[in-house]
């Protein structure tokens, strides 16, 4: 038999047979359905036979729509390159044609906040046009919002491809690996990974964050040659969807990196991969380029009271 009834404010579906089997058919077939929509909840579901009480949670979501991407048959559908470039398009061209020295297909994105732009005509190059000075994350954020395919590679405007700069080879780990997120190369030999160890406050007085270079943790199964980190080099192959769901925080103009990964943390999976690597071009003298390029006193201080509010923090540590 099986009936409802309301004890202690709360409905009571009731199931009686004396046949244990028959009470597990029965089981088997009820199903919960929450009273009002919400996409992500829960609540707890009591059970009782005889003398015996158990409790057990109940998970509900809604479950989401699946975004898929045509791999197609080469790099040129499966990754586009995204950089920013501020007052330096002679590096730029440099990368462009290092570029196409291996990869003439994949498309470059380029976000640019020079204050006197320059036109960039190159085939496979979109160059987006920033208002001056905008930023370093404001323009990556606006280069990934353009990446149509599966996976973005981001690089700086002065790097310089080389036969080391295997992006099929940053894919397949990725594709091996659907829980990773990001994973990272090494530019002229320096994969620059570090660990971010964050302990939660009481809620009143924040938390704190400690990062640490040169920390990692288990290598990747198959992948000897790559380790889980926390964050990674300027050289890295991203997932687009998962970037755009954590974003580059677009006030942070100059003083800007691990700060992403910062604020990804526990939300995306990063590893880090020694075998593939990017060049660097020989620093050139740029004084315009200068006096922008190293933050004032005022910029790292902004860094630290927008971490302490924006991530209620009490401590930050930068090792």
């Amino acid at each position: 038999m099986i009936s409802e009834k309301p004890i202690g404010g709360k409905k009571w579906l009731i199931l009686e047979t004396l046949s244990l089997e028959e009470l597990n058919k029965l089981l088997a077939d009820v199903t919960y359905t929450l009273p009002v929509y919400h996409i992500h909840t829960g609540d707890l579901v009591h059970f009782s036979y005889e003398h015996h009480e158990a409790v057990f949670p109940i998970a509900i979501r809604q479950p989401s729509v699946p975004v898929l991407f045509d791999m197609g048959t080469n790099v040129s559908d499966q990754v586009t390159i995204t950089t920013k470039t501020f007052m330096r398009y002679k590096e730029l061209k440099v990368l462009i044609r290092s570029l196409r020295q291996f990869y003439k297909d994949v498309v470059l994105v380029v976000a640019d906040d020079s204050f006197t732009p320059e036109n960039i005509t190159e085939e496979n190059v979109l160059q987006y046009v920033m208002p001056g000075g905008q930023g370093w994350f404001a323009g990556r954020t606006l280069a990934v919002s353009q990446v149509t395919t599966k996976y973005f590679l981001w690089v700086d405007d002065d790097f310089l491809f080389t036969e080391k700069t295997k992006i099929e080879d940053l894919v397949e780990v990725m594709e091996a690996t659907p829980e990773l997120d990001v994973v990272g190369g090494s530019v002229t030999g320096n994969q620059f990974y570090f660990s971010i160890a964050y302990e939660e406050g009481d809620g009143v007085t924040g938390g704190c964050m400690d990062r640490k270079p040169n920390i990692k943790f288990q290598s990747l199964p198959n992948y000897p040659q790559c380790s889980i980190v926390n964050g990674v080099v300027n050289f890295f192959l991203a997932r687009t969807d998962a970037v755009n769901r954590v974003r580059f925080d677009p006030k942070l103009k100059r003083v800007a990196h691990s700060e992403f990964f910062m604020d990804g943390l526990g939300q995306l999976m990063v590893a880090s991969c020694g075998h593939v690597s990017i060049g660097h071009q020989p620093k050139g003298a740029n004084a315009q380029y200068g006096r922008f390029r190293h933050p004032g006193k005022d910029d790292v201080q902004f860094k630290l009271q927008l971490h302490y509010y924006k991530n209620h923090l009490q401590c930050i540590h930068y090792g």
